[in-house]
């Protein structure tokens, strides 16, 4: 079984779903692709302690604390997915990287539309930072988040690193 919880933050609220010991998603509520591995029962508790860490993650994130950990992640899509995903979680805190990058990262003739497909589908928002890939042009684009959100993730993440 799944469990859920909500987490609000000062972005909205958040939807945390964990499964056997791993963080399965993470969602803005209402965002695009929201609930895309909650594919079987679940529940809302707040008993889960990899929920319990996953909100501890966020406490640290919003409120100026870099995080020094990450939950224990369980990560559920195709295999080109997964190796976007885990090129997102290369990108240092407050820098950012293009589609067109990642693609030359994982292979020399990949497209960058096909790895901005896969980062929008990303299951676990801010923890797997999608919000730190941009255009090659420098341009915020895209997040399934909102973009605003996307805006607002990177300026905290920036004003921080500074710090």
């Amino acid at each position: 079984m799944i469990h859920t919880a909500k987490y609000h933050s000062a972005l909205g609220a958040i939807t945390i779903a964990a499964k056997d010991g791993r963080l399965r998603g993470l969602w803005f509520d209402g965002q695009k692709h929201f609930g895309s591995t909650l594919n079987e029962p679940y529940q809302n508790t707040e008993d889960d302690p990899i929920i319990a860490l996953t909100k501890q993650w966020l406490e640290r994130y919003f409120s100026g604390i870099i995080p020094d950990f990450t939950p224990p992640l369980e990560l559920c899509g195709s295999e080109f997915q997964l190796r976007v995903w885990h090129q997102l979680l290369t990108i240092p805190y407050g820098e950012t990287l293009s589609y067109g990058q990642i693609a030359r990262r994982i292979s020399p003739t990949m497209s960058a539309q096909a790895v901005g497909n896969a980062v929008g589908r990303n299951p676990i928002s801010i923890i797997i930072p999608c919000h730190r890939v941009i255009s090659s042009e420098g341009t915020m684009t895209g997040y399934a988040g909102g973009l605003e959100r996307k805006i607002e993730l990177l300026k905290i993440e920036r004003q921080r690193k500074k710090r």
